[in-house]
Formats: structure tokens, C-alpha cells, sequence
């Protein structure tokens, strides 16, 4: 039903960084793949549960192929590999009053889970109607239970001259390992804050910090992306860069960001950042940032480029931790959004991080990255017999229906 890279890839081979990161495999899910009832694609961001050792995924589909949702999956990475995806469930995102949202109200891309079990969803928005961005909390059923303020400056302007830029907003979520704190961050800079990324250009995205206590925006802070690392191929061609994910590290500012280019003819390329906000200057009281001396922007070290790991990449657009492997690793999961079309493809990559090769991370303590204790990874998801994808998709199924 489905091919992984793990298949086509000589893992003895490739997939090492400098010990740093290993490529444990990726399972690949065909396009028009349909899960009860829902076409699963366009998956833009991913949460863990480790409590109950399951993976949450966000699809943007604005309600035009489907109701807008998230799926539940299992990802089966014993003996630090990963063996297979296996969906099973779908919860469809509704409005405080209980109703689907309606075809284009939203665009969500961000997804993470709360210390309490609920979820923080973002979205978009879509600049071009004047419809807003949000950050909105909601119930592990879906049901939108509140919104969090939105900065006035993030706001689209009928006259195009200040906001969000179109498709280049809230695609990053992020909470802390003590669930105080909440981060996103737009994907490239407001219009009135400078450039979109090119060729030649940077583009200063901010971030923005939520104190989830009380709900309030405590800071902003600018990132600076790279510029677009590849031309297209014709000149006159698409080509982007931006920050599409974060991932928060500790609980004082500390991130992992992902910033994902795309370039017309050439492909894509990931790249995984260590980033530092604790000395960034906040910007939160200024409707522009462009012409002003900053004294500070967010500081950012490279930590892996995903084509040092020798593997094919589409539009990456979600990460998250998963279990501490067997070995006493860290395993990251990243999805891919397909933006439903048969020329794309939907991917599930599983890297395993050597933490303590990974400068300014901390190695125990309230701000660890991540508890103690190993977690045993689960060899069988023991729902309802739902698909499993990957190389080794039978013996999963086989599993998992006995």
C-alpha cells in the first residue's frame, strides 16, 4: 500500500551526522489516502502525548476537501527504527458553538499539546480576505474553547500595507516542558517589519511569546531567516524560504526551529537550527520594526542540514520529539504536507538526536529537555485494525488485528 525511504536507502551508509543525528528511517503515505471517511494529507504540524505515547498530526485542509482536523497515529520506532505510521483516529476541529468551521475561515498549521491534555491550534489566516490569524485552545474533542489575544500589528490591512503576508504567518507552535510558556512565530516578516526572504534577502520573522497563565502576549522577539539557498531553475520561477516549526528546548527561551525552503525545479531544502532568545530585544511594543537599531534579534547556530543525511526531502513542515529511544537518544519526528497533490508526497522522517552533542542544551534540572526516565517504546498499536504503512506494514497489521 505504501514504500519507505528505509527501503531505497542504505541506512549503514547514510543518514549519520558527525554522531550528532541519525536517520532511522521515513515511510512515505500516497496521495489520496483516505482514513475514515478523510483524505489525510496536508499534515503541517505534529504533537507528542507522551503519556499515552501517541502522536497528534494537524492537517490544513481549510475545509475544502474535508472538515478542517487532526488525526491520531502511532509511529513505531522499536529498536530505533522506525518499522511504521499507523492512523487511528480523526477529530474534526469545531467552533465554540459546536460546528465544523465553514470552507476557507481558516488555515490551521500549528499543533501542541498542554499540560492538561488540551490542545493550542494555529492558524493562518488568509491575508488576501482580511481573515485573521489565530492561536486558539480547544478540547482533545476539537471544540474551540477560547482564543489567545492577537497583536494588532499582525492583523491583515485592507490597504496591504501592514500584517501578516499571505500563506507566511502562524505556521510555528511550541509549548514548554513546564507548560507555562507558549511560542509561535510567523514564517516570514510582517509587510511593514521588511522583506519577504529572496535571493539576496534575509527576512525578519517575529516570535511571540505567550505567558499561558494569564493569557497574554509577554514579549516579541525577531528571527532572522536565511536567505532562499537555491535559485529555481528558470529565473521567473517560484522559490521560498521561512520558519514553518519550533520546538521548545527549556522552559527560559531556548528553541529548535525548522526552517524549510522550496525552490522551482531544484526541490527543497530543511534545516534544523539551535535558537536563543533570552538576550533578543522585545519588539512587542512597535506596530514596525523596519528602519529601527535593535539591539538584539534571536541568536541562531546551525545544527543539521537534513540533505547531510543523503535523503530524498518534500515540504517539511511539522516536527516534534517523540520517546527517548531504547539507546538513550532523542528521536524527532517530522511530517511533510503533501498540499494534496499527486506531485507531492505526505512523509514521516524519524531522526535520533544525540542530546548531549547538541551545545546549550541542558542536562538535567527544571529546564531539561526532556525527564529522566527512559520510556519503553510500544511494539503494537492495539486499536482497530487501521492501516499501517512501512517496510514492515504487514507484521504491524498482522499485530495489531490479532
Amino acid at each position: 500500500m505504501s514504500s519507505s525511504l528505509a527501503d531505497s536507502v542504505d541506512m549503514a551508509e547514510v543518514g549519520k551526522v558527525d554522531g550528532r543525528a541519525d536517520f532511522l528511517g521515513a515511510v512515505i503515505l500516497p496521495t489520496g489516502f483516505t482514513f475514515e471517511g478523510t483524505q489525510v494529507g496536508g499534515l503541517s504540524g505534529i504533537t507528542y502525548d507522551r503519556a499515552n505515547d501517541r502522536y497528534l498530526a494537524i492537517s490544513d485542509d481549510r475545509s475544502q476537501v474535508n472538515d478542517a482536523r487532526f488525526y491520531e497515529l502511532g509511529i513505531d520506532l522499536s529498536g530505533g527504527v522506525l518499522h511504521g505510521v499507523q492512523f487511528t483516529g480523526v477529530t474534526t476541529l469545531k467552533r465554540p458553538d459546536g460546528t465544523p468551521f465553514p470552507e476557507r475561515s481558516l488555515d490551521p498549521e500549528g499543533i501542541a499539546l498542554s499540560g492538561d491534555g488540551t490542545l493550542y491550534i494555529s492558524s493562518e489566516g488568509d491575508a488576501s480576505r482580511l481573515i485573521n490569524p489565530f492561536v486558539d485552545h480547544f478540547s482533545l474533542g476539537g471544540k474551540d474553547l477560547s482564543s489567545l489575544p492577537i497583536p494588532a500589528e499582525f492583523l491583515p490591512s485592507a490597504d496591504g500595507e501592514s500584517g501578516i503576508r499571505n500563506n507566511l504567518a502562524f505556521e510555528s507552535l511550541t509549548i514548554t516542558p513546564d507548560g507555562r510558556t507558549l511560542f509561535t512565530a510567523v514564517e516570514n516578516a510582517l509587510i511593514q517589519d521588511g522583506p519577504a526572504a529572496s535571493l539576496s534577502n534575509t527576512s525578519p520573522c517575529r516570535i511571540v511569546r505567550y505567558d499561558l497563565k494569564t493569557g497574554q502576549v509577554v514579549a516579541e522577539y525577531i528571527y532572522k531567516t536565511d536567505a532562499i539557498p537555491f535559485a529555481p531553475q528558470h529565473a521567473a520561477e517560484f522559490a521560498n524560504n521561512g520558519l514553518v516549526e519550533m520546538l521548545a528546548l527549556d522552559n527560559t527561551g531556548t528553541l529548535l526551529a525548522l526552517e524549510r525552503s522550496y525552490a522551482s525545479g531544484v526541490g527543497n531544502s530543511i534545516r534544523l537550527y539551535e535558537v536563543h532568545t533570552q538576550a533578543a530585544s522585545d519588539v512587542s511594543g512597535f506596530e514596525a520594526v523596519h528602519g529601527l537599531s535593535i539591539d538584539a534579534v534571536a541568536d541562531k547556530r546551525l545544527l543539521l542540514d537534513l540533505a547531510d543525511l543523503g535523503i530524498t526531502l518534500d515540504n517539511v513542515e511539522g516536527m516534534t520529539f517523540g520517546p527517548v529511544l531504547e539507546d538513550g537518544r532523542q528521536s524527532l519526528i517530522l511530517v511533510s504536507d503533501n498540499n494534496f497533490s499527486q506531485s507531492q508526497k505526505t512523509e514521516v522522517i524519524a531522526i535520533a538526536l544525540d542530546v548531549e552533542k547538541m551545545a546549550a542544551v541542558p542536562a538535567s534540572g527544571e529546564d531539561s529537555l526532556l525527564p529522566a526516565p527512559r520510556q519503553r517504546i510500544r511494539r503494537c498499536f492495539p486499536t482497530k485494525a487501521t492501516p499501517c504503512f512501512g517496510p514492515q506494514a504487514k507484521r504491524c497489521q498482522a499485530r495489531c488485528s490479532g
